[in-house]
């Protein structure tokens, strides 16, 4: 008679079971396992078989036990993909034509029956919604009518206070007098462009810029000249002195921190030298400070503004992704332009809201703001590594992935094949919002091959399936 076929071991059943669900789906990466006692009733089993079975699927990589917290499913490690290359787009300035692009593609951001992988705003669940809510409540009842006046610039004292407080964080000293309240940083790259540029003007951007920095540009009729970026560290700052000496440059406009699209993060180094080489030239510094708030690590990254000596630097900055999209509540502080931002300021807005910058103001003096940061920047952290692994797994070979270490957003190659405005369409139509490439070029050509993705959402079974669905479309177009 031939060997007996080898029966299971009753803790062996057990840990199949899970090993299936783990398999399936079922059981997702960082799920918390039943306890050890819940097992063994579920299952019928002693509570030593339930310790074995959890032994195993331990020694096999399926799960990790944290201490007083119980048994979670782990991740795996999948192969990193590489990282796009430092771009090269070309070299002359150009108009820019990309708002009826990107109102196209921002129809999209409004149904909510899509999943917004698109757009650049955390979830509300990751924001201290009702804190803030409670905040403006006892503010409208304390104010009365005064809660109904202009704030004029340059605007709200108690938030000013509080953004000079912070500026020590960022590496600058600067005072409240230093700053001026606005509708959102939009407001705030808007004014610094209006105060050191005429129409026909070039400016200097990252290439790829946030389309929102490219529509500012196209308003004002300014012409765009594109400096190589690398996904890593930022602008190319050789590439940026030697276009300084080809041609008459009125603004230099950066992200240092965590750039959108690219999530690049410029070293201090670079900072340093890209303050003083536009400083020997005279030529403006717009610093966009949006995602600075949002490092992975341990420390923020200093601003260019703290190393500036003659108020060069314009630093913009705001609470739309960090706190309160909605409230649009923003800032800058011009430097030497200031006088001039301040009228520009009054006579295209007026004013700013009143209740809503004194309300944010509040939170940040009780230390609500502090404590937020720590828990979202913890949750953008997993989200963002949850969505790269997604596009690991799910999106073909020959894909390249950046690897920000701040921010909530991905950028991705796709194979040079793939058409990412083509992809658009049929992602919405499978109810998916993506942004396609070319909306952060002033060249409708360009990037026609990447999409950025957001990772503001909580990873759910549905953003899973939206990845999935995604990266089946890639695979059709290739």
């Amino acid at each position: 008679m031939g060997a007996l076929a080898h029966k299971p071991k009753l803790y062996e059943q057990v840990a199949e079971k899970l090993e299936d669900a783990i398999n399936a789906g079922t059981l997702r990466a960082g799920d918390r396992l039943p306890s050890v006692r819940q097992l063994s009733l579920r299952e019928q089993v002693s509570i030593s078989t339930v310790l074995q079975a959890y032994l195993h699927l331990e020694s096999v990589g399926l799960i990790e036990t944290r201490p007083q917290s119980g048994h979670y499913v782990r991740r795996r490690e999948r192969p990193r993909l590489a990282e796009p290359q430092v771009s090269r787009p070309a070299t002359s300035a150009t108009p820019v034509t990309v708002s009826a692009l990107v109102s196209r593609v921002y129809q999209s951001m409004r149904d909510p029956n899509v999943v917004q992988m698109g757009g650049a705003w955390p979830s509300t669940e990751l924001l201290p919604t009702r804190r803030l809510y409670r905040e403006l409540n006892a503010l409208t009842r304390e104010m009365g009518d005064a809660g109904m006046l202009y704030d004029v610039p340059p605007g709200c004292p108690e938030l000013r206070r509080q953004l000079a407080r912070r500026s020590l964080d960022w590496g600058a000293a600067l005072s409240p007098e230093d700053f001026i309240i606005t509708v959102g940083a939009a407001e705030a790259i808007h004014l610094c462009l209006l105060a050191v540029a005429r129409p026909g003007d070039t400016i200097a951007i990252e290439s790829p810029a946030y389309y929102g920095t490219l529509q500012a540009i196209e308003s004002l009729g300014l012409r765009a000249l594109e400096i190589p970026c690398s996904p890593r560290h930022g602008m190319e700052l050789d590439a940026l002195q030697a276009a300084l000496e080809r041609r008459r440059v009125a603004a230099v406009l950066v992200v240092p921190s965590y750039s959108n699209p690219v999530g690049s993060c410029m070293p201090t180094a670079n900072r340093q030298r890209l303050v003083a080489m536009l400083e020997e030239r005279g030529v403006p510094l717009i610093e966009d400070d949006l995602y600075g708030d949002l490092h992975f690590d341990e420390r923020r990254p200093r601003t260019c503004k703290s190393f500036d000596k003659t108020g060069n630097v314009m630093l913009c900055g705001s609470f739309s992704k960090t706190l309160a999209p909605g409230f649009r509540v923003g800032y800058v502080a011009p430097g030497r332009f200031r006088e001039r931002v301040e009228l520009l300021k009054f006579s295209h807005t007026v004013a700013s809201p009143t209740l809503l910058p004194l309300a944010i103001a509040r939170f940040l003096e009780e230390g609500g703001y502090d404590r937020h940061l720590r828990t979202l920047r913890r949750r953008l952290t997993e989200q963002v590594a949850r969505m790269a692994e997604g596009v690991a797994e799910h999106f073909p070979e020959g894909t390249r992935v950046a690897r920000p270490a701040g921010g909530s957003l991905l950028w991705v190659e796709l194979p040079s094949t793939v058409d990412s405005l083509v992809l658009h369409g049929r992602a919405l139509e499978a109810g998916v919002s993506i942004a396609p490439g070319p909306i952060f070029s002033p060249r409708p050509d360009s990037y026609r091959n990447f999409i950025r993705l957001s990772c503001g959402q909580p990873w759910t079974p549905r953003i899973e399936g939206a990845m999935a669905t995604v990266g089946r479309l890639v695979r059709a177009l290739m």
